[in-house]
C-alpha cells in the first residue's frame, strides 16, 4: 500500500515524516494506537512503518507487506516481536545514538541529587522542618565515594566521562568490555558480583536480556553498601522493584532514582511513587528538544534508505 504509517508518536508534530513520505511518493498515515489489534489494523499491508511503543507482535507483522521495514523510534525495541521479524523477512531498526548525552545528563543529575540528599532535605524543609545537615548522614565526599557502572555502551560512556571530574572511583562491569580501553578512561572493569559489593551508587545502563532482568534483585542488593543508591535510566526490567521496596524499607538501599520502571507506568497506589527515599521520573531521561529533532530525523532517513532499497544504518534483524 502508498503509504508510511506512523503508529503512534510523542512528538508536537510529524514534519519530518511528512516530507519524507513526500520524497518516497506516499501518503503519511499518522495514529496513536497502543493495541495489538490496531496495530494490525493499521499496518496491515503496509511496508514502512514508524513505531514508538505499539506492540508490534507475529499477527501484526505478518499482516504486513513481504520485505517490510519497521523503524522504532528510540533505543530499545521490547515491543516488536525481533524473532518473528527475522522469520518473516520484515528488516527492524533501532536508533540507538540519537540521545545518548540527554540520557546521560538525566542519569547524572539522579546520581548527584540522591549522593548529596537534595530531595529529601526539601521535603523536609517543606513538611515545616529546618534539619541539620547531618540529620540526615551521612552524606560523603564524591572523592570518596564508587560509583558503579552497569554497562559501558553509548550512554555509559557518556555517564563516565561526566563523573570524572567530580573526583569519584568509577567501576564498571559489562560482559564485552575491554578493560584496557576502560582503564585510559578511568574505569576499572570487575565482574557484575564486585561491582555490586564495591559501588556507593550504581547507575544501569544494561539492555534488558534474560541475563540482565532482575539484577538489581535481593541477591545483588545485600551486596551493597549499607546506605547504596540506585539509579536506572535504562529499562525497567534491569530493577525488581519489589525487592527494592524492601531494601529502602529496611535501610540496606539508601535511596534510588528511577526513571523507567516495570510495570510502567507504576500503579496509582504503588509505595514507591511517594516513598521517602524514591525519586521518579516518567520515563523522561531521552527528552530534550534537541534529543527529540535528532530521533525524528535518524528515523526518517532510515525509512528514506528503505525506501531507496538502500542498505539500512540500524539494523536488529
Amino acid at each position: 500500500m502508498n503509504r508510511l504509517v506512523v503508529t503512534d508518536h510523542i512528538f508536537a508534530g510529524l514534519e519530518q515524516e511528512q516530507a519524507t513520505a513526500a520524497t518516497l511518493g506516499l501518503e503519511l498515515s499518522a495514529h496513536q494506537i497502543s493495541t495489538e489489534a490496531e496495530a494490525r489494523e493499521v499496518l496491515a499491508g503496509v511496508r514502512l512503518a514508524l513505531v514508538n511503543f505499539a506492540p508490534v507482535t507475529r499477527p501484526v507483522l505478518s499482516a504486513m507487506a513481504p520485505g517490510a521495514t519497521v523503524v522504532r523510534y528510540g533505543i530499545g525495541y521490547d515491543n516488536i516481536d525481533t524473532e518473528a521479524a527475522r522469520e518473516l523477512g520484515v528488516t527492524v531498526c533501532n536508533v540507538p545514538d540519537y540521545g545518548s548525552a540527554t540520557v546521560a545528563d538525566h542519569a547524572v543529575t539522579l546520581l548527584l541529587v540522591l549522593l548529596r540528599k537534595v530531595v529529601r532535605y526539601d521535603r523536609a524543609i517543606a513538611a515545616g522542618q529546618w534539619p541539620a545537615p547531618p540529620d540526615l548522614a551521612p552524606v560523603h565526599a564524591f572523592a570518596a565515594t564508587t560509583v558503579g557502572l552497569l554497562g559501558t555502551g553509548r550512554i555509559g560512556r557518556e555517564v563516565a566521562r561526566r563523573l570524572a571530574p567530580f573526583g569519584f572511583t568509577v567501576l564498571a562491569a559489562d560482559p564485552v568490555a575491554d578493560a584496557e580501553e576502560l582503564a585510559r578512561d578511568g574505569i576499572e572493569l570487575v565482574d557484575t558480583a564486585t561491582l555490586f559489593e564495591r559501588s556507593d551508587a550504581l547507575s544501569l545502563h544494561a539492555p534488558l536480556t534474560p541475563a540482565t532482568r532482575h539484577v538489581v534483585g535481593a541477591e545483588n542488593l545485600a551486596r551493597m553498601p549499607a546506605g547504596a543508591v540506585v539509579v536506572n535510566t535504562a529499562r525497567g526490567g534491569l530493577v525488581d522493584t519489589d525487592a527494592v521496596l524492601a531494601a529502602l524499607e529496611s535501610g540496606r538501599l539508601g535511596g534510588v532514582a528511577l526513571d523507567v520502571v516495570e510495570p510502567e507506568p507504576l500503579p496509582v497506589d504503588h509505595p514507591l511513587r511517594d516513598h521517602p527515599h524514591a525519586l521518579l521520573t516518567p520515563h523522561a531521561a531521552f527528552y530534550s528538544e534537541e534529543s527529540l529533532h535528532d530521533l525524528q530525523r535518524l528515523a526518517c532517513e532510515e525509512i528514506l534508505r528503505a525506501g531507496r532499497g538502500e542498505p539500512p544504518r540500524c539494523p536488529v534483524t
